[in-house]
């Protein structure tokens, strides 16, 4: 406990452990947002606890992690290991389901059966948050044991990494709720993670900070472009009511 490098460990892995998890929180996020307004803060809380017992069990699990980037077979010359497979398995899920949520997005809104189908719904949901929590812990736990060699560490890292996504995942399920443009960058980025995920089963390395650094700055644009879009609305007003006047 009075090592400074053990801290500084300790707050370096937190720090990465919540970029990292930026993606899950997006993900859960456009997945909550199907679910009625009752449901989406269960799901929330569900998914990422869900995420959090999956960090836990694979870093408890360190040997069979490990275990995960020794070669299985090769193809075309190219080794293949148990990681790559769950990374290309689990990018073309998220390719699937985010190209498919952008097509719903684009679609009239319309449900006959709305209740069946919000209540038929919860559980898939869950489901899906679980089989990308799997992919994207892993990612995760693998970036832990490069960093850091004390298993407590990691322990307490992603615990309070995953603390700190369950506060920020409500404001920002809430703020992606209201923009639909948001929600729609939302899922250009998750088409992005899956391509970057596929790469990376395919041993194609694409650094994260690239990754990370376009989100952003599309981000600051689209912010830039909705303050915008709220001042002309409000300049416009006026004029509208001395028009109907």
């Amino acid at each position: 406990m009075t090592d400074p490098q053990i801290w500084i460990g300790f707050f370096t892995l937190v720090a990465l452990e919540i970029v990292l998890g930026i993606d899950n929180i997006i993900f859960i996020s456009i997945l909550a947002g199907k679910l009625p307004p009752e449901q989406r803060d269960r799901a929330r809380v569900l998914g990422l606890a869900a995420a959090l017992i999956s960090r836990l069990l694979l870093l408890l699990g360190l040997s069979w992690v490990v275990q995960l980037t020794e070669p299985l077979f090769a193809v075309f010359g190219h080794d293949i290991s148990g990681r790559d497979l769950i990374l290309l398995l689990g990018g073309l899920f998220l390719l699937a389901k985010s190209v498919t949520e952008i097509s719903h997005s684009m679609d009239a809104p319309g449900d006959k059966d709305g209740k069946k189908a919000a209540a038929a719904s919860f559980a898939s949901v869950i489901m899906q948050i679980m089989v990308l929590d799997i992919v994207f812990s892993l990612d995760s736990v693998i970036t832990a044991v490069g960093m850091v060699d004390e298993l407590g560490v990691m322990i307490a890292a992603v615990v309070v990494a995953v603390l700190v996504m369950l506060f920020a995942s409500g404001p920002i399920s809430r703020f992606v709720d209201k923009h639909p443009s948001i929600k729609m960058l939302a899922l250009a980025f998750l088409v992005l993670i899956g391509v970057v995920l596929v790469a990376e089963g395919m041993g194609q390395h694409i650094p994260k900070g690239y990754i990370y650094f376009a989100m952003a700055f599309s981000v600051i644009v689209e912010l830039l472009n909705i303050r915008m879009r709220s001042r002309h609305a409000k300049e416009l007003e006026p004029e509208e009511t001395r028009d109907q006047a």
